[in-house]
């Protein structure tokens, strides 16, 4: 047990859903790719400077480094030396099952050759994981294969298909591509291939194949809603390809107005610094839920006053736990440890205040930890 109590105890040995997450790093990395993975900028530093600086790289030295049999605390230098040492497969094998998740659904669409599969996952966790499909990479891939204006819709439809069999959710990064303040409304047939044929011709002209048109981008999402699965859609902070404040999830409210018919889920990821705006969508909204995953790790010691702030006045019902790792398996563990302990902290002021039980806490912690997401998601519970 490592967070002390009997509140701690029980968020210790829940076995978590970790409902959006990408795989761990399959080989050994250089450092500085390493420090790359702490940080969600792609600008580099200045000279002297170190990613390990941070909240996270201080949260990373202290929780990470005694599963690597070193000293809380430790350097830097002495943390990456006996990562090297260990090895990937190791260093994996020790994170991704410290975690102590029962589940991984795993979004596979950015840059997934280097990262394991949700099968390698599985196999480095002894746990569950399925597959988050991104809208995005699909229409990607089947540009790539050269359709004409005409087939693009019905060869994306085809192919999204064949992509979500066994998948257990769609997601959409159109916080990065065009924004939440895009039209809502779902764009004509002639729209989509009139679009669809601008982008085609810009791949044969330059090569670059980036989906970033607002009409093909709103057809994708209601391509998700359609298939009736959860749709994750990004939400807040993310890396320096995102505009922040386009990012804001009330910019989507005449999005969830139109959807909400169709009770096709749409979960908000991470939403920091909109997160109190994300708990008030899922108040409004039965369809709506969210997490605050990628925030916590960057957070470090201060991810319990994210947390609180999103037990504000969220329904419990509609938020979920995600570590939102990339890359370094550190991540995945980390994740998961500082939203034990952020937890803890919150719920047991609650009970020590007398305002929660500590039988709704322990209930609470496993609704948000494992069981919304279970029937969300449609896992199995046992």
């Amino acid at each position: 047990m490592v967070t002390p109590g009997p509140l701690g105890e029980h968020l210790d040995s829940l076995a978590l859903v970790d409902h959006h997450v990408h795989g761990a790093f399959r080989d050994d990395v250089a450092d500085a790719t390493f420090e790359e993975t702490i940080t969600e900028s792609d600008r580099g530093r200045l000279p002297g400077q170190s990613a390990f600086d941070s909240q996270v790289g201080f949260a990373l030295l202290r929780w990470c480094a005694p599963l690597l049999d070193l000293e809380p605390h430790t350097s830097k230098d002495a943390y990456l030396a006996r990562r090297h040492e260990l090895g990937a497969e190791e260093v994996n094998r020790r994170m991704l099952r410290a975690e102590g998740a029962s589940a991984f659904l795993v979004d596979t669409g950015f840059a997934a050759t280097a990262l394991l599969t949700p099968d390698e996952m599985a196999a480095a966790t002894e746990a569950d994981a399925r597959e988050i499909v991104r809208l995005e990479a699909v229409a990607e891939e089947v540009a790539a294969k050269g359709p004409t204006a005409s087939s693009f819709a019905s060869l994306f439809a085809e192919r999204l298909a064949a992509r979500l069999e066994g998948a257990v959710g769609t997601k959409s990064i159109v916080a990065y591509r065009c924004g939440f303040d895009v039209d809502p409304t779902r764009p004509a047939a002639s729209a989509v291939q009139r679009a669809a044929g601008d982008w085609l011709d810009r791949i044969e002209r330059d090569g670059t194949i980036r989906l970033s048109d607002p009409v093909l981008s709103r057809h994708l999402l209601w391509s998700g809603i359609d298939a009736g699965l959860p749709l994750q859609l990004h939400a807040g902070y993310g890396d320096t390809d995102l505009d922040l404040h386009r990012a804001n999830p009330l910019l989507l409210t005449n999005f969830l107005r139109l959807t909400e018919p169709s009770e096709t889920p749409v979960v908000l990821l991470h939403c920091y610094p909109f997160h109190r705006e994300a708990g008030y969508l899922a108040q409004m909204f039965p369809h709506v839920f969210f997490d605050v995953g990628l925030a916590l790790n960057y957070a470090g010691g201060h991810a319990a006053t994210i947390v609180a702030e999103s037990l504000e006045v969220a329904p419990f019902a509609k938020q979920l736990f995600s570590s939102d790792a990339w890359g370094a398996s550190e991540l995945h563990y980390l994740g998961a440890r500082l939203w034990r302990t952020a937890m803890t902290r919150v719920l047991g002021a609650l009970v020590d205040h007398d305002e929660w039980s500590l039988a709704n806490a322990r209930r609470v912690a496993t609704m948000i930890g494992v069981d919304n997401a279970s029937f969300l998601y449609g896992l199995s519970t046992s």
